[in-house]
C-alpha cells in the first residue's frame, strides 16, 4: 500500500508541475479535506480547485526530500516554490501528512513555513 500511495502522490505532484490541476484533482476523493495548520481548511474538490486557482499564479515547483509511509498515511517533506502576487518566487518548507482512502487522496494536514525571508 505504501509504495502505491507514494506513486499516486508523485503522479499528483507531476500533474501540478505541468499545471494540470484537474489531473491532480482526479486523484482526490470528492470529499477531500485539506487543513493548512494555522491558516485555513478546505472541504471538497471544489474548494481545493478554487484555492489552486487563487494560489497557483504559475505552477509551483515542488522538491520532495522525503516520503515516509505507513498504512493509509504518507508524509511528504520538502520545499515548494510559488510565485507571489508581485511576480517573485517564494520558497516554503513543508510537511504534508496525507491520508488515503480507496487509492485516492482523502485528507491533508499541511505544515507550511516561508523560508526565503
Amino acid at each position: 500500500m505504501t509504495a502505491k500511495n507514494k506513486e499516486i502522490l508523485l503522479k499528483g505532484n507531476a500533474a501540478i508541475a505541468e499545471g494540470n490541476y484537474e489531473g491532480f484533482l482526479s486523484l482526490c476523493t470528492d470529499d477531500t479535506e485539506w487543513i493548512f495548520v494555522g491558516d485555513t481548511t478546505l472541504k471538497g474538490k471544489e474548494a481545493v480547485r478554487q484555492w489552486m486557482a487563487d494560489s497557483y499564479l504559475e505552477p509551483p515547483k515542488v522538491t520532495v526530500e522525503n516520503l515516509i509511509g505507513e498504512g493509509d498515511h504518507l508524509t511528504a517533506i520538502g520545499i515548494v516554490t510559488m510565485k507571489d502576487k508581485d511576480g517573485n518566487w517564494v520558497d516554503y518548507s513543508y510537511c504534508d501528512v496525507w491520508q488515503f482512502r480507496d487509492g485516492k487522496l482523502a485528507a491533508l494536514k499541511a505544515f507550511v513555513i516561508r523560508t526565503d525571508k
